[in-house]
C-alpha cells in the first residue's frame, strides 16, 4: 500500500508545480548562467536588493542578465536607484515620461555624469523605458549627506519618512559602531578620527532613506503592493548593517555581487564579523576588476 501524502504537503504540490513550470520558461542569457536561477528567486520576493561593485562589468552584466529574465516573463517592478538623488525625482519622472533612450533621461536628470559610470546603467534605464517600469531615484545628494555629518539625522528626514522606517527612534549604537569600524578600515588609513562619526551617521542616512524609498515604490498604488528592487554597492544593501535593518519587519531577498578570490570564504564581512546575520542572502562571485590602486595619490583628509 504506497505511503499517503500528508496534508499539508498535498496542499502545496499545485503550488510547487506551478513555480517549477514558471521558472522554467524564464528565457536567459546563455553567457550568464545565474540568469534563470536568480530570476526565479526575485520574481518570488516584493523587496529586493541587489548590490554593485560600482566599476565592475561582470557584475553588472550578471545583475542586468537577471533582472531582465525575470522581467520577460511580466513581472513588473519598480526600480530604485542609488546614481539618482531624491532632488532628482521630479526631473527623473518627467524625462521617463518623454525620452526615448536612455541617454536623454540621463542628460535630462544629471548636469554632471562625472559621479558614475553610466554606460554601466543605461541599460537598466532602457529596461525602464521598454517595459514601462518606474524608476525612483533613492540616494541622498552629497550636500544633504553633509547635512547630516554636521547636523545629525533629522536633516534627511521628514516625519512621515522617519517613522516609516524607525528613524525616528535613533540610530542602534551597535549599528553606528559597526559602520565606524568600516570606515575606520577604509579610506586608505587617512580618514581622521573626528570625521567617523559623521561620515557613519551619512552613511546610515542614507540607508535609511533608501529603505524609505523601497516602501513608498511598494505602496504606491493602495491595496496593489508592487514589487520593488534597489540597485545600490554593496555595502548599502547588506542585511547586518545596511537597508535592511530599516525595512523593519518587511521580508527582503538581498544579494551581493562580490569581488572575491577563490581563497574567499563564503560568507564573512571583514571587520563586520562580530555581527549576528549574514550580510547577503545570496551571493555572486564576480572577478576582479581592473583597475589603479585607489590609495596612490590620496592625500589625508583635513
Amino acid at each position: 500500500m504506497p505511503t499517503p501524502i500528508p496534508t499539508t504537503l498535498r496542499r502545496l504540490l499545485p503550488l510547487c508545480v506551478a513555480t517549477l513550470a514558471a521558472c522554467s520558461s524564464i528565457p536567459c542569457d546563455p553567457e550568464v548562467p545565474i540568469a534563470r536561477p536568480l530570476a526565479s528567486q526575485l520574481i518570488a520576493n516584493q523587496l529586493i536588493l541587489l548590490g554593485e561593485v560600482h566599476d565592475n562589468a561582470e557584475g553588472h552584466k550578471q545583475r542586468l542578465a537577471a533582472l531582465t529574465a525575470a522581467v520577460a516573463t511580466g513581472w513588473k517592478p519598480a526600480i530604485a536607484m542609488e546614481q539618482f538623488d531624491r532632488e532628482q525625482q521630479p526631473a527623473l519622472d518627467a524625462a521617463m515620461a518623454k525620452c526615448a533612450d536612455a541617454d536623454c533621461v540621463i542628460d535630462a536628470v544629471v548636469p554632471d555624469r562625472k559621479q558614475w559610470r553610466w554606460d554601466f546603467y543605461k541599460p537598466v534605464i532602457t529596461l525602464a523605458l521598454r517595459e514601462k517600469l518606474p524608476l525612483y531615484a533613492a540616494n541622498l545628494s552629497r550636500a544633504d549627506a553633509g547635512k547630516v555629518m554636521r547636523e545629525g539625522v533629522s536633516k534627511a528626514f521628514d516625519i512621515q519618512s522617519s517613522r516609516a522606517v524607525g528613524m525616528d527612534r535613533g540610530i542602534p549604537a551597535t549599528l553606528q559602531a559597526a559602520q565606524e569600524r568600516g570606515l575606520e578600515g577604509s579610506h586608505c588609513g587617512m580618514l581622521p578620527p573626528q570625521f567617523v562619526n559623521g561620515m557613519a551617521r551619512a552613511q546610515i542616512a542614507r540607508d535609511a532613506f533608501m529603505a524609505s524609498v523601497m516602501l513608498e515604490a511598494r505602496n504606491a498604488t493602495p491595496g496593489k503592493p508592487r514589487p520593488v528592487v534597489l540597485l545600490a554597492g554593496n555595502g548599502h544593501v547588506r542585511r547586518d548593517i545596511g537597508v535592511p535593518q530599516w525595512l523593519g519587519h518587511n521580508a527582503s531577498f538581498v544579494v551581493g555581487f562580490l569581488e572575491i578570490d577563490n581563497k574567499a570564504p563564503v560568507h564573512g564581512a571583514g571587520t563586520h564579523a562580530q555581527l549576528s546575520q549574514e550580510p547577503y542572502d545570496r551571493i555572486d562571485r564576480v572577478a576582479v576588476a581592473e583597475r589603479a590602486d585607489p590609495c596612490i595619490g590620496m592625500k589625508p583628509i583635513k
